[in-house]
């Protein structure tokens, strides 16, 4: 029962940060990382309500998705070589967070027109300017945006930022404040709504949430510790 009652502790934790915030009840999704963790974990998730799964790596959620039932839905949550593009379209994953660049972004676009889809996508911030990160900067995104907007079979649903490690999770609070006013900025630019932050993981996904993250990627606080011996 691990996983079960992790997540219903997760779950009540998001409720209370939402309602410290003055948010609406459910307006922050919980989406579990299931990266190493196999099916049958995954499965004790998903008979406990859960929909939501991520993945870092593209051949780990190729193996899963087809092995889970049919109405979970997939994130790829790490980063994806413009030789992966295909295959992730074709795999059934809902939405690549992590397109950090805009060479990859138009990758995406003309590989979603040739297969007749519109790709979801969001956009990867560097937020603290980490030199061994993805992402764009801030203020290369705003450099970008309007090419980034011009560009055809995509859905921009909004930002994503992975903030550098701090040992208190009020440490990330001026990084996750920082990629909301990012989005601000960027929705009086038009011509997108942008209503997806994600941000936030295992250990400061509450403060995540009182800072805006629509969508939280909650991993070992799910599933426990992860083994990356095999």
């Amino acid at each position: 029962m691990y996983i079960e009652d992790q997540l219903q502790e997760i779950r009540a934790n998001i409720a209370a940060a939402e309602k410290r915030a003055g948010r609406a009840p459910g307006s922050a999704t919980l989406l579990a990382v299931s990266k190493t963790f196999p099916v049958s974990d995954i499965m004790h998730a998903y008979d406990d309500g859960q929909r939501l799964f991520g993945e870092n790596r593209l051949q780990e959620a190729q193996e899963k998705i087809p092995a889970m039932p049919a109405d979970c839905v997939w994130h790829i949550i790490g980063p994806l070589q413009r030789n992966k593009v295909r295959k992730a379209l074709e795999a059934g994953v809902a939405l690549l967070e992590a397109v950090d660049s805009r060479k990859l972004a138009e990758a995406i676009s003309r590989i979603a027109g040739e297969l007749g889809m519109t790709a979801a996508i969001l956009l990867e911030v560097n937020i603290d300017g980490e030199e061994s990160k993805h992402g764009f900067t801030p203020e290369e995104l705003q450099q970008e945006w309007d090419a980034l907007t011009s560009l055809p079979n995509l859905d921009i649903r909004g930002l994503m930022c992975i903030p550098a490690p701090t040992e208190d999770p009020e440490g990330a609070r001026p990084a996750f404040a920082a990629l909301r006013q990012l989005a601000e900025q960027l929705r009086t630019r038009g011509p997108l709504p942008l209503p997806e932050l994600s941000m936030g993981m295992s250990h400061d996904y509450a403060i995540a949430v009182e800072e805006g993250a629509t969508i939280v990627r909650v991993g070992s606080a799910i599933f426990g510790k992860r083994d990356y011996s095999h």
